[in-house]
């Protein structure tokens, strides 16, 4: 799946109007820094180049490992990027790991568990109060990982929604993710292909 965002307007703002819509759509609660953090996340990643499939090819229990060998500044630099790409990832691109029988959950407990020992760290040198008082973003990912997956994969549906289907392909596509994610945006693209899914063995129509 690709995804066009147009690079002539603000995307960190775009995408923090997103994530907002997308709480408020699945009554969700999440910090003013966690929702800055995940924004910038997606913006980061929506960049030409930033994301490649061959980031989906390495393990993540070795890239997990090879970060809990790793000291200092390091350390906490791969825990954060696993966290980050695990959580974009599994958002995303969902159903490229299923198709090569890697099960989400563990995916989601391997990001979960990177952005606990990012969190860990960051806790480790909080010695004053007020660096104490500074929001742990990364504990909150790592407690409400799924439910973050989830939100970026509505997310995910609405921007793929937007773009439609250009082709008898591209509308197996929209319906797949749809079975998948029972997305109400991809309903909306399926039905302005002339098509009204229905969940129950019921098909197209």
């Amino acid at each position: 799946m690709s995804v066009e965002v147009d690079f002539s307007a603000d995307v960190s703002a775009f995408f923090a109007g997103l994530v907002g819509e997308a709480l408020e759509e699945r009554r969700l609660e999440a910090t003013d820094a966690t929702r800055a953090y995940v924004s910038g996340l997606l913006a980061d990643y929506a960049k030409p180049g930033t994301f490649t499939r061959d980031a989906l090819e390495r393990p993540v229990t070795l890239l997990l490992a090879e970060a809990k060998e790793s000291v200092g500044r390091e350390r906490f630099e791969r825990l954060r990027a696993l966290g980050d790409g695990t959580l974009y990832v599994c958002g995303f691109f969902a159903e490229h790991l299923e198709n090569r029988g890697v099960a989400l959950r563990y995916v989601e407990s391997i990001g979960a568990q990177a952005y606990d020992g990012a969190a860990s760290m960051l806790r480790g040198n909080s010695l004053t109060r007020e660096q104490s008082s500074v929001p742990d973003v990364f504990g909150e990912l790592a407690a409400h990982f799924e439910t973050f997956v989830e939100l970026i994969e509505s997310i995910a549906d609405r921007l793929v929604a937007k773009r439609g289907a250009s082709s008898n392909g591209g509308v197996v596509k929209l319906y797949e993710r749809w079975l998948r994610t029972g997305s109400s945006d991809l309903a909306t693209a399926l039905g302005a292909q002339g098509l009204v899914p229905q969940r129950g063995g019921g098909g197209v129509h």
